[in-house]
């Protein structure tokens, strides 16, 4: 059956400089290959994965191809893909130390790695979650936790039933997974105040005013323009607030990888959480999110377990830091794909990222194409209708996805493969021109 694996493996690698991005397929066309009764006899698990293989295939998009440029998706380093499916081959159950010794100690290892290449604090804890959203989630839950103490409410133990009212803060333009996250956490979508926003989508910071405890969400990366919030000044009056200050770094946060981007996020260390995505930037296989907390100890009472049959142990147990127990081992393609690229090599990868969104917005200005935002980052924001964007997805050659700016209709180009190549970025770039017509 492997042989079988492999060969459908690399005909699918194989196949993604040429096929259609993300060509639009009729929901029918994949019941009609899928559907039907489940035997009552089992089939050779061979003959499965042939079939299996045969009828998905119109209904795959090419997002692990060079040319997809939507939802700030990346790709995945050979050595994080290989790593995934020996995650899979071996079966780890990652919620414990003595569940898979293996699982423990290389997320313990791959935490270190991420708090240094973020430059974030040495002494903070990592949570290997689905993605930014539950990342988001167990972040807010330590915050309203911590918070909540300092205004005399134990929520971990008595909840929010007769809990002070707590406030919260996010900018007009905070992405929709913190508004998830807040009803997640008992807090409501409701409840943050909405901070207005700069031209770029960024929080404005002199805007803010706190008079005690709450818990501020800030951002690094607007999801349509990069733009990053002032975070040392949010810092500073968080703290002489004895506010917290949570960083919604989906994408943004692996700005602080790279040399020449540092500065757009200058002051992120001086947060109380962070979320990220590995499965973006970083380029490991899905899913796979980091839930960052500066307080180790506040993490760990937010989510940790407590069980007979669970035994204190000195080393690392993966279930204080996730909302999960059972879970995948998603720790070891965040280490593979860390220790593939280096320092130097996750650098070069960011910093070629926003290389070539900067040749997208001067191809795309030079055909004729209006570009809303000041690209500083990877996100390229494009005038368009929903006709055309339509257009460019049924053309095949990329892939990207609308958005609504300032009221006005727009296609969404986010380039973070560490694939992408010039070539990519100039076949696309004339699909789109095309296209807008």
């Amino acid at each position: 059956m492997w042989d079988s694996v492999f060969r459908h493996t690399d005909a699918y690698l194989a196949s993604l400089d040429d096929r259609p991005v993300g060509v639009p397929v009729a929901p029918d066309v994949l019941r009609t290959r899928l559907a039907g009764e489940l035997p009552d006899v089992g089939l050779a698990p061979e003959q499965v994965i042939d079939e299996l293989v045969a009828a998905v295939d119109p209904g795959l998009v090419a997002s692990a191809g060079p040319r997809y440029f939507g939802f700030v998706t990346g790709q995945a380093l050979p050595a994080a893909r290989a790593a995934d499916m020996l995650a899979a081959v071996w079966d780890q159950n990652a919620f414990s130390y003595v569940s898979s010794p293996a699982a423990a100690v290389v997320e313990e290892v791959a935490e270190r790695w991420v708090l240094d290449v973020l430059g974030l604090p040495a002494s903070a804890s990592v949570g290997f979650v689905t993605g930014a959203s539950m990342a988001n989630a167990t972040c807010l839950a330590a915050a309203r936790n911590v918070v909540l103490g300092r205004l005399g409410w134990d929520a971990a133990r008595d909840g929010l039933i007769g809990a002070p009212p707590l406030r919260v803060f996010a900018g007009a333009e905070a992405h929709a997974t913190i508004f998830a996250a807040l009803r997640l956490v008992g807090l409501g979508a409701g409840s943050a105040t909405l901070v207005d926003v700069t031209p770029q989508g960024a929080l404005d910071a002199e805007a803010l005013v706190l008079d005690g405890p709450a818990i501020v969400c800030a951002q690094a990366g607007n999801v349509n323009t990069g733009a990053s919030d002032d975070l040392a000044l949010l810092a500073a009056k968080c703290r002489a607030a004895g506010a917290w200050l949570h960083v919604d770094g989906a994408f943004g946060l692996w700005a602080a990888a790279a040399p020449s981007l540092r500065a757009s996020v200058a002051g992120v260390e001086l947060a109380d959480s962070w979320a990220t995505d590995a499965h973006k930037w970083l380029n490991v296989p899905y899913d796979s999110g980091l839930a960052i907390v500066a307080d180790r100890v506040a993490h760990r009472a937010a989510m940790g377990l407590s069980a007979a049959y669970l035994t204190e142990s000195e080393h690392r147990q993966n279930y204080d830091y996730t909302p999960e127990a059972s879970r995948r081992a998603r720790g070891f393609a965040v280490y593979a794909a860390l220790r593939s690229l280096g320092r130097s090599g996750l650098a070069a990868l960011i910093e070629r990222c926003c290389a070539h969104a900067r040749l997208f917005a001067s191809l795309l200005d030079a055909g004729g194409a209006t570009v809303l935002n000041d690209v500083v980052l990877n996100q390229v924001l494009v005038a368009a209708s929903p006709e055309a964007i339509a257009r460019v997805q049924a053309d095949g050659t990329c892939w990207l996805g609308g958005t609504v700016w300032r009221e006005q209709p727009a296609m969404r180009i986010s380039v973070s493969g560490y694939e992408t190549t010039e070539d990519d970025v100039r076949r696309s770039a004339a699909a789109i021109l095309r296209a807008l017509g």
